[in-house]
């Protein structure tokens, strides 16, 4: 089980910080990732951790404001969202994987974990 906390309302060019842990079983060695959906939009990739740590990637649009990162001890997946823009407005979404090749994990069809979204508002 997958559960994302810390969305909330914030200002343009403010910070929030979502966290996912995750119960039931271990995900240290799985690729967790972030997705965020916008109303009438398709469902886009983040940011993604690696299984094992040993690369991180994101989305175009969020790189160098946004940092994913992953607490084994802790079984959680961290998202630190700095300088947020309007267009970050979305519900996002914390997934799980272990069966990922590099070439898909920007595919939300290769996570087989889903937790439930917590909403980021970002106003102008």
């Amino acid at each position: 089980q997958l559960q994302a906390c810390g969305g909330g309302l914030v200002q343009a060019g403010g910070s929030l910080r979502l966290s996912c842990a995750a119960s039931g079983r271990t995900f240290s060695n799985a690729d967790m990732a972030w997705f965020r959906q916008a109303p009438g939009k398709e469902r886009e990739f983040v940011a993604s951790s690696r299984r094992g740590g040993s690369s991180s990637h994101y989305l175009e649009s969020v790189k160098g404001r946004f940092t994913v990162s992953r607490d084994k001890a802790k079984n959680t997946i961290y998202l630190q969202m700095n300088s947020l823009k309007t267009e970050d407005t979305a519900l996002y979404f914390c997934a799980a994987g272990t069966t990922l090749i590099l070439s898909s994990i920007r595919n939300p069809q290769g996570y087989p974990y889903w937790g439930r979204g917590t909403q980021v508002t970002v106003s102008s």
